[in-house]
């Protein structure tokens, strides 16, 4: 292909205009000045084309050369993805430093995203024999790339016809050819990786309901707001409202099979912190560490603005490979609000008519575009297989202002929303999810799934929290007004039972090892233990009992210590609850 090379016409920060590019393509990865600089077309005006430069443009000069490549910007998808920390581009971080020998990234270095020297231990899936026909995801090996994750090896999308080779059970490098497939006069080598552009979904046979939650450890998120496998939701909060540990938590506990972590220009300390304790934590269902499910994409707020886009649509794209194998996948984003002020950045520099505080006016589909991409799916190839993607996008509004445009249309393609509140943060009370601004559309999807975990239970004590935390707000109003001691024995018993919802179920120390995840069965245990006091108290008051006489029994202070025991011992602790409840009673009844 003969080269197609142009020159700098102009530079504006991460922009740069080329001039002199033959037939140059929307989304055309291309090099730009001595040094290679990784930039994209993402506008072609006239002779004109307009490049995002993902690396720091200082030292370019105008005259010097760009270089078109004819490709789109890509991921490498194979072997060698679990465990590592990448950038924006997909360059492995720790094979940066070896290669230039700096703790810094420098420009134009080039990187395989997958080491070609690794061996990996190929093993030929018997279910598919040569002569065989063969389809897009059609499983032909495996690869176990981590104790806790078995690679599947699947033919490409867009690759058909007849298996005419396949190598034998061996060691072999991600560019070793492990297949051959051939259809008419074409012939495809198949590797143990192959290519695909960061911008376009990957294919799928079937989109299905959200039926199944997505346990994460957290009471509030699994048992008051669930988000349902394939799920997609938002979590803006403000400076100081817990939301970058609440991210963490969420990558570190949920029961998803593979968890990607995506720094979008978030501060490096942040990223620094969520890797160590990844580097040191176990997984809590197989006792293995973390890092054998996790990646990291590592875009600190002090790296080129451009490549934030890239580090979303990297992370989307990786997530949906792993959803093609059959596995849960979580994706974290922190945050989109960087992101879009990318975007309003390269936008401004394109001179764009802006839209509302700046941003561009397509900043709603391009997030739409993102969370699109979530989903739970039957992939595509045999054998069957379900997998889904699951995504978490943080929002970072300026002073936890949520009607600012990046929150407002966001929620627009979210069906949940976990808003972090301020006030909350400042009492100490974490996560700090506000139970009267968030919610979930996934409740009527799981409600069959969590009540049959629950003996039928979930949903309807769920619907008493509900209304008891709504109720304790209008009351807080009145009491403000007046005092406490002029409600009535009822109205002060729903503020006695939000207390202990507030504080025994919703609060949750992230930090505590018992209380730090927490699995659905413990949830359930201590939902039961506040309705059936809030069921033992209101019939005691009914009987006239008041309810200083209630707030004196030892059997209330049990409930709200549920939640410090292991999961292994609450069963235990709760029957003791249930007990020392009925002797209390009757001693205060005369029973």
């Amino acid at each position: 292909m003969p080269s197609r090379t142009g020159r700098i016409h102009r530079i504006a920060g991460p922009l740069v205009v080329a001039t002199g590019i033959p037939s140059p393509m929307m989304y055309e990865v291309v090099y730009v000045g001595e040094e290679g600089l990784i930039g994209e077309v993402i506008s072609v005006r006239g002779e004109r084309a307009y490049i995002q430069v993902y690396e720091e443009t200082t030292g370019l000069t105008v005259g010097e050369r760009v270089e078109a490549t004819g490709e789109l910007l890509s991921a490498e998808l194979g072997p060698g993805l679990i465990g590592t920390i990448y950038d924006g581009l997909q360059r492995p971080e720790v094979e940066i430093a070896k290669a230039v020998n700096d703790i810094f990234i420098k420009r134009g270095v080039r990187v395989n995203s997958l080491n070609r020297s690794t061996k990996w231990v190929f093993a030929a899936d018997q279910r598919v024999r040569v002569g065989d026909k063969v389809e897009p995801g059609d499983t032909i090996g495996l690869v176990q790339e981590t104790p806790i994750v078995t690679h599947k090896i699947m033919i490409p999308p867009g690759v058909s016809g007849t298996l005419t080779w396949r190598a034998g059970d061996g060691e072999y490098s991600v560019e070793d050819v492990v297949a051959v497939v051939e259809s008419g006069d074409k012939k495809h080598e198949v590797k143990l990786y192959h290519r695909w552009p960061v911008r376009i979904p990957r294919p799928y046979k079937e989109k299905l309901p959200p039926s199944e939650p997505l346990t994460t450890g957290i009471r509030v998120i699994d048992l008051m707001f669930p988000i349902a496998k394939g799920g997609k939701a938002a979590v803006p909060g403000g400076f100081g409202t817990g939301k970058t540990v609440l991210l963490q938590s969420l990558a570190k506990w949920s029961y998803a099979d593979i968890a990607i972590f995506v720094g979008c220009g978030e501060r490096g300390n942040e990223m620094a912190d969520a890797l160590k304790s990844f580097l040191e934590l176990h997984d809590v269902r197989r006792n293995r560490p973390m890092m054998e499910r996790s990646i990291f994409i590592a875009n600190t707020s002090n790296m080129p603005v451009a490549a934030r886009e890239t580090s979303v649509l990297l992370g989307v794209t990786l997530a949906e490979y792993f959803r093609d194998m059959g596995y849960d996948v979580l994706l974290v984003a922190d945050s989109t609000s960087r992101w879009a002020e990318a975007m309003r950045e390269i936008s401004g520099r394109m001179e764009e008519m802006p839209g509302e505080e700046g941003f561009p006016a397509y900043l709603a589909s391009r997030l739409a575009e993102f969370y699109e991409r979530a989903g739970r799916v039957v992939a595509l190839g045999r054998p069957e297989r379900t997998g889904s993607v699951t995504i978490f996008g943080a929002v970072s509004p300026p002073g936890g202002d949520f009607s600012e445009p990046v929150v407002r249309n966001t929620l627009r393609y979210v069906q949940a929303l976990y808003a972090l509140d301020y006030d909350l943060a400042t009492r100490r009370h974490f996560p700090a999810i506000n139970w009267l601004m968030s919610y979930s559309l996934y409740v009527d999807y799981v409600k069959e799934y969590l009540d049959e975990r629950s003996a039928g239970r979930w949903h309807e004590t769920r619907n008493m929290f509900v209304k008891i935390l709504q109720r304790e707000a209008e009351l807080l109003d009145i009491v403000r007004l007046v005092g406490p001691e002029a409600l009535p024995e009822e109205d002060k018993l729903t503020l006695e039972v939000a207390r202990m919802i507030r504080e025994g179920f919703l609060q949750q120390y992230a930090y505590d090892p018992n209380d730090a995840f927490s699995p659905l069965e413990k949830g359930f245990l201590i939902m039961e233990a506040i309705r059936r006091f809030h069921e033992v108290a209101l019939s005691l008051i009914k009987s006239n009992v008041p309810l200083f006489k209630i707030r004196e029994l030892k059997s209330p202070y049990m409930v709200y210590k549920l939640k410090l025991y292991a999961p292994h011992e609450v069963e235990k602790v709760y029957n003791d609850y249930v007990q020392t409840l009925e002797v209390e009673v009757k001693k205060l009844t005369g029973g």
